[in-house]
């Protein structure tokens, strides 16, 4: 007999308007990146690292769901980089991009 997983556990937190919140993060800045945090832009408070425990080399990408479940498609964009750059972007509309790029 199987057991479903709570549905909390079985997935993230997604939105029910259909909006593709998943946007691939591209690191072409030559450094490393850290950390990467993308909070709703109505909010003042960073959530916590989407990296983790993992970094985003450079000329390397991730895919990233931005989706925190609350229907929210503007996010603040803050990446942190070994050279100490710190690059914070506001009201990114991750229901109408794809990618997204970190240059020099």
């Amino acid at each position: 007999e199987r057991v479903a997983a709570p549905a909390a556990a079985a997935a993230p937190m997604q939105s029910r308007d259909n909006y593709n919140r998943r946007v691939r993060i591209h690191n072409q800045t030559g450094w490393t990146m850290l950390r990467f945090y993308a909070s709703d832009s109505r909010v003042d408070s960073w959530e916590e690292d989407m990296l983790g425990r993992d970094v985003l080399s450079a000329g390397a990408s991730i895919m990233m769901n931005i989706d925190d479940g609350s229907g929210a498609c503007l996010y603040d964009f803050k990446a942190e980089f070994t050279n100490g750059e710190v690059l914070t972007r506001m009201n990114v509309n991750v229901c109408q991009i794809a990618d997204y790029y970190y240059t020099r």
